[in-house]
This record gives C-alpha cells, structure tokens and sequence, in this order.
C-alpha cells in the first residue's frame, strides 16, 4: 500500500511540499489529489509558514492524471468533479486553484515530467522554476478533453491568448527553453531546487502580511477593473497600516535588521 503520497514538512517559516509518487512518475490518483487538498488547507491555517516551495519526487515533477486509477471507478471521478455549484471549485481544481489561494508566497521547482495536471498544479504556484532537463505540455486535448483543473486561471495571466490556444490545442511538449520563452515558467536553474530555496530565504525577510496583501492584490486586481484595484490597494494598505509588522519591517530598515516579523494577521 502507498503512504506518503505528500511528504509536507516546515523548516524555518518554509514549508517543503513534495509530490511523492515516483513509481508512477508522481501521477495524479484519488488519493493524491486528496493530499494536496489537505496540505493546502494545513498551511492556510499555519500562520508560521511565511513560504512554500512545491516539488517532485526522483527527478519529475508530474506526469498528470493516472487515467487507469481513475477510471476503476465512476466513484473516483465523482470524487474529482463534484460541486455543489457551477462557480465553485472542486476537488480536481482545488489542487491548482489553493495554491493560489494560499496568502504566502508558492514557488514550484519543476523537474522532469510536468504533463497535463501537472502543468495546471504548478500554474498555481507564484514563481515557476525549472531545470534544464523540464518538460511541459498541457495534454488534455489528446484524450478529447479541456482542460479542467483551473490552471487556465493563471494560464490567462502569464501568456499570451494566441499562445495559450495553440499550446492547449496542439497538446505539444514544450522544453524549458521553449516554456520560458513563453512565460510558462519563470526562470530555467541548473541548480532549481537550491534557486528556490534562496529565494524563498530573501521572499521571508519582508513582511507576512505585505507579502499576503501584495499576493492578494496582483491575483485579484490582475484582469480586473481599475476600480476594483484601487479600492483593493487602499483596503490592503489600511490593514498593513493597523498592524504590528508595518512597525516591524520599519524597525528592521532603520534599526534591528534582524527584529522578527509576527505571525501572519488572521484576516489574510
């Protein structure tokens, strides 16, 4: 039997989040999708994690949906796709869409195989940082199907139209070359785990609540109105100016550089 479908562990504010089933080239089953919820859900309501760094096991990030897992059963699938409303996320979804959901910052190393759910998991991460060998393909319309799982929520925001239907309608593998050409992925590193890891180190050195804010702000504010932005800017900038890690990070450019932030506010 498979355990540790997720290995989750918190080292210093920096939550570790590894995709840990390498037999299948950390393919996507029930069960998986259930523990990428629940690990998301643990670090919303963990206000000590300042940052995540998202990953997989043995060299490959993800290689999609494990179509044969699934298909056992019509309950598997029931489990994935069901809402209770239209609008709502659901389980298959939750799994890109928490991420960027999540008031802290996700970066997601990117090794290997990034395929199909793959690719939307870590479309919801923040920063995308992929080494050399990184392949990446949005793989649904091979099997006649869209794709599902909320990636095209960020997939929106960080390419082109033109480019995102040829890449959804084709399903064609990408190199990283190829992916950062495009704005797939954010920068390609020998060393992508080793990049990920200093950044997210200099990313926790601010505060957590500007950071949770500026997170907020540029999702939601990203395509909508100009309104809309700037009534977010001022409410955000309100709840930074009423807390204590406004006063902090001050402290820490003028006095103490090292002062200790607080806990992430409740209302992030």
């Amino acid at each position: 039997m498979e355990t540790e479908l997720i290995k989750f562990t918190v080292d210093n504010g920096i939550a570790h989040v590894c995709l840990n089933r390498p037999s299948k080239i950390n393919a996507l089953n029930v069960e998986m999708f259930t523990e990428i919820d629940r690990v998301i859900k643990q670090i919303h309501v963990n206000k000590h994690i300042n940052a995540v760094i998202l990953s997989g096991a043995d060299g490959n990030f993800c290689s999609g949906l494990d179509v044969k897992s699934v298909a056992k059963s019509p309950v598997n699938a029931l489990k994935l796709l069901f809402k209770w409303l239209p609008g709502n996320a659901n389980l298959a979804q939750r799994v890109s869409l928490g991420w960027q959901r999540l008031p802290i910052p996700v970066i997601a190393v990117l090794d290997g195989c990034c395929y199909g759910g793959g690719t939307q998991i870590a479309l919801g991460a923040d920063i995308r940082i992929a080494s050399p060998n990184c392949k990446l393909s949005i793989m649904e319309a091979k099997w006649g199907l869209v794709p599902d799982m909320a990636g095209l929520v960020a997939l929106r925001q960080v390419m082109s139209k033109d480019q995102a239907l040829i890449l959804t309608y084709t399903a064609d593998i990408l190199t990283a070359d190829q992916a950062l050409e495009l704005g797939l992925i954010t920068e390609i590193s020998e060393t992508a785990y080793e990049s990920a890891t200093v950044l997210a180190q200099k990313i926790i050195r601010t505060s957590p609540d500007a950071n949770a804010a500026i997170k907020r702000s540029i999702n939601q504010s990203w395509t909508a109105s100009v309104r809309s932005l700037l009534a977010r800017e001022s409410l955000s900038q309100v709840r930074l100016l009423l807390g204590k890690n406004r006063v902090i990070a001050a402290i820490r450019q003028t006095k103490n550089p090292d002062k200790a932030y607080r806990s992430r506010q409740s209302w992030w």
